[in-house]
């Protein structure tokens, strides 16, 4: 015990030669010393931190904290009429309370309407809430657009424990107004994947420039993948003169007068994006000339 207490000793002696540096003195350090029984400890004080010059106290300086404070609330406006309480309102009519319970919950089955409506109306909410064999149904939004699937196909993934069946749905979708937009998904049910591909069409809508005869301005190609379309304008008459997804996008687009061409790949979804592309590359005349600062008429010379 001796020995040790003595190495303890000459390793502190050979450490204490150096002198600590001020940071060691900011924190709450501990320096131990030993002698020959026993070790003892040592803590240095914290040094006290400096007053700060640079928080306002004199608003306390008059306060009393034990004194009472009584709340005084400010004077209403000039004017000011307070509301009638809810026990002095004139009392209600029945049908005053029959149309405010028909306004928030529909007609009751009673068989009667204050307002006039349809006494079938909460069974048609009901039926239509619910599918067949008592699944979910959902309810397109009503935002103006018009839905028109272009593919469904069955898809199969590799996992570990075999195969994974499941439906990927195209849907177009456009208000033939001139915007229109194509979208995928994918579902292990019908309904659902063509739900989920609506919702992604809704998401990448498109403007598609028109002229007054329903057509395009000018000519332009487009490409996505290995599949190439061609849109050309046509005179009033002629009608949509093409063929697979690109009528389907031309067509809930609003064009009424056009000609289209597949040129590369079949496939059914690189065809309406290539479309679309197509689409997005073309430009109205007016803005063409607002553009170069020339009338519309000099397009042409």
């Amino acid at each position: 015990m001796a020995s040790a207490a003595a190495a303890i000793s000459a390793a502190l002696s050979s450490l204490s030669l150096h002198t600590p540096s001020r940071r060691s003195h900011l924190f709450n350090t501990s320096l131990f010393s030993s002698s020959s029984s026993s070790i003892r400890f040592h803590t240095v004080p914290k040094l006290a931190a400096a007053p700060r010059d640079d928080i306002d106290t004199s608003f306390f300086d008059n306060l009393d904290p034990n004194a009472e404070i009584t709340f005084e609330p400010p004077a209403p406006p000039e004017g000011y009429v307070p509301p009638p309480a809810f026990d002095e309102l004139p009392p209600e009519s029945e049908e005053a309370i029959a149309a405010a319970y028909e306004e928030i919950y529909g007609p009751a089955y009673s068989g009667e309407s204050v307002l006039g409506n349809d006494i079938y109306i909460m069974d048609a909410k009901v039926k239509k809430a619910s599918g067949l064999l008592g699944r979910n149904k959902r309810e397109k939004p009503n935002d103006g657009f018009e839905e028109r699937v272009v593919q469904v196909r069955r898809v199969t993934k590799v996992v570990k424990g075999g195969k994974k069946l499941s439906f990927r749905a195209i849907v177009v979708v456009g208000d033939k107004k001139g915007h229109v937009g194509v979208g995928v998904g994918k579902a292990t049910e019908v309904v659902d994947a063509i739900f989920k591909s609506a919702v992604n069409a809704r998401r990448n809508i498109v403007t598609v420039p028109m002229t007054k005869y329903l057509t395009f301005p000018h000519r332009s190609d487009g490409d996505y993948g290995a599949a190439k379309v061609m849109l050309r304008p046509a005179s009033p008459g002629t009608g949509v003169i093409a063929g697979g997804a690109v009528r389907i996008v031309l067509e809930m687009a609003g064009v009424e007068n056009a000609l289209g061409k597949q040129l590369g790949s079949k496939n059914a979804l690189n065809n309406a994006r290539a479309t679309v592309t197509a689409v997005m590359k073309m430009r109205q005349l007016r803005e063409v000339a607002l553009e170069r600062g020339i009338p519309m008429e000099e397009l042409w010379q």
